[in-house]
């Protein structure tokens, strides 16, 4: 197989990144161990738990599965790609906000699973949301803050995401 290190290019939030890894490096691996971003979590190792879930050109995939010659060439964020000069993200605010942050551990995939979402469908409903985040393990709550939290950002509680998103289309 491949003895030596290969050149990847990568775009991660928003930045224009070179790595040389060997190619069977996943993206979560080459994100924490060569990129230094530790916001993204390991978990399974198996795409069952979601916490290590980045957007993969806007929509959410699972890092831990993905190897780093798939993600070459794709706009890659991560939940510190999220915080904008204004501070944190609407998302990242209403987690805090409706306490649906427990541990902390699924927080960052659930958030870019709930921007995904949202950016899908600004409008998405609860059982949209719910079903959105099928992916996403939390061992330490019901859902109920983090779908609200969700719903409030969706509500305008924090701007008016719709329009928002619509203006970046």
């Amino acid at each position: 197989m491949y003895e030596e290190k290969m050149r990847f290019e990568l775009s991660v939030n928003k930045k224009k990144r070179v790595v040389y890894v060997h190619p069977s490096l996943t993206l979560l691996e080459t994100l924490r161990d060569e990129l230094n971003l530790t916001g993204t979590k390991r978990g399974c190792d198996d795409s069952n738990c979601g916490v290590c879930t980045v957007l993969m050109d806007g929509k959410a995939v699972k890092s831990c599965t993905m190897f780093i010659p798939q993600a070459a060439g794709h706009e890659i964020t991560t939940i510190e790609g999220l915080e904008g000069e204004d501070g944190l993200h609407p998302l990242q605010q209403a987690f805090i906000d409706h306490f649906a942050v427990q541990c902390g551990y699924c927080t960052p995939g659930m958030i870019l699973t709930a921007k995904a979402i949202l950016d899908e469908n600004p409008n998405a409903t609860e059982d949209d949301i719910r079903e959105g985040l099928h992916g996403n393990l939390c061992r330490c709550t019901g859902y109920k803050k983090i779908v609200e939290a969700i719903e409030a950002v969706r509500d305008g509680d924090y701007g008016d995401y719709a329009a928002e998103w619509r203006e970046t289309r």
